[in-house]
């Protein structure tokens, strides 16, 4: 049986601890929080997975539906949520990072709308965690965002939005879809190359190659499910194009 602990959050109501972790890597404390959903039918299966030693799957926090939070591993412990990714040159998130874990079926189970108060459980844990761990605003991620061409969570319906109206994570409104020119697989040359370089400056890994390939489709979309998510099709059309510039100029310096 794995042992229990005091939880690091006053906002924990209670410790669900979990096998599954290990010590973080190399000397940088965690500095971004990876947002995801369950993605199973019940709150109670997703639970029982994450801390199933045998799934080597975990999270630090775990926030029900009516808001309630339960801690699953200490904070200065590597939890195994993140997997394959990369944000800002980062290859090793799970070490990086703190991983929160939202119940909701996900895109298989409909991804239905997340319920008020777990909204609001995630904003004020997500602002402890930034308060005390000094996490900036843009390091608020989806899982999606370090992982665009392997996962979708916390999706396109995930409220972004009430998130930033609750102070947390980084958010511009979107540009306004406009029917015009946009870059879709198939297309290069220097203004795909252009666009890569934003997305790459804003911490996605992609690679520079000029050419609109399936890689770039992915972040693309990925981008558009946190911060464009009327419309997620991986194109980068005109207002795809604004609100990641737009982004990017309200960045603070570091």
């Amino acid at each position: 049986m794995t042992e229990t602990f005091a939880p690091d959050s006053p906002l924990v109501a209670r410790v669900a601890p979990s096998p599954n972790f290990g010590e973080r890597r190399g000397p940088a404390r965690p500095d971004c929080v990876l947002l995801h959903y369950t993605g199973m039918p019940t709150a109670e299966s997703a639970l029982a997975l994450l801390c199933d030693p045998g799934a080597e799957v975990s999270a630090h926090y775990f926030v029900w539906e009516n808001g309630e939070i339960a801690q699953l591993v200490r904070e200065d412990k590597r939890a195994w949520h993140a997997g394959v990714g990369r944000w800002g040159g980062v290859s090793d998130l799970n070490s990086a990072s703190i991983g929160v874990e939202i119940v909701n079926p996900g895109h298989e189970g409909g991804l239905p709308p997340f319920p008020q108060p777990q909204i609001e459980a995630t904003i004020t844990l997500v602002r402890d965690l930034a308060a005390r761990l000094k996490i900036r605003p843009e390091r608020v991620l989806a899982h999606s965002d370090v992982a665009p061409a392997r996962k979708r969570d916390p999706g396109e319906r995930f409220p972004w939005d009430a998130l930033a109206r609750g102070g947390v994570g980084h958010w511009v409104e979107p540009a306004p879809i406009i029917d015009g020119p946009r870059f879709g697989p198939g297309q290069e040359g220097p203004p795909v190359r252009a666009l890569q370089a934003l997305l790459a400056l804003y911490g996605y890994g992609i690679e520079l190659t000029g050419v609109y390939d399936a890689p770039t489709r992915a972040v693309v979309a990925a981008f558009q499910r946190h911060f464009r998510p009327a419309r997620v099709d991986g194109e980068a059309d005109a207002s795809t194009v604004a609100t990641l510039r737009a982004l990017i100029d309200g960045l603070e310096p570091a």
